[in-house]
């Protein structure tokens, strides 16, 4: 697992993710990364898709206001925000919301690893804080 961090953005796949997201001018990848949680039903979901949704669902609740830090890692993703005029869909949020209770649930490659790291809690407290900053 390439993390550095519990946070949204503390790992490469995030990163790797944001500068996609600099090519959006919608919310098209953002919807298509938290597809593929809903996508997964009941089955294992792989650690760089729970990356990518986090990050998604950070980048929702940083449209909404509610940044939870803005550093390097995060610039890309800031710039995009700022330069967006766009209101984000409730139902857009309703599935943030249910990728990140999916991701915490088992199946979930990404738990896995986390909670074999020994930073399980503070991994599973930013998601809380996350969907608390969706709301």
């Amino acid at each position: 697992m390439g993390a550095w961090d519990t946070d949204p953005f503390g790992n490469d796949t995030a990163c790797d993710w944001a500068y996609a997201l600099e090519e959006s001018e919608d919310f098209d990848l953002i919807e298509e990364t938290l597809a593929k949680i809903e996508a997964a039903g009941d089955e294992s979901i792989e650690a760089p898709d729970a990356e990518e949704a986090i990050a998604a669902a950070d980048t929702l609740a940083r449209l909404k206001g509610h940044a939870y830090v803005k550093n390097s890692h995060t610039e890309a993703v800031d710039e995009w925000v700022t330069e967006q005029q766009l209101s984000v869909p409730q139902d857009l949020i309703d599935l943030a919301i249910h990728a990140i209770e999916r991701i915490q649930a088992e199946p979930s490659e990404l738990r896995e690893l986390w909670e074999e790291s020994g930073d399980f809690k503070a991994w599973k407290k930013h998601l809380e804080d996350l969907k608390k900053r969706l709301q």
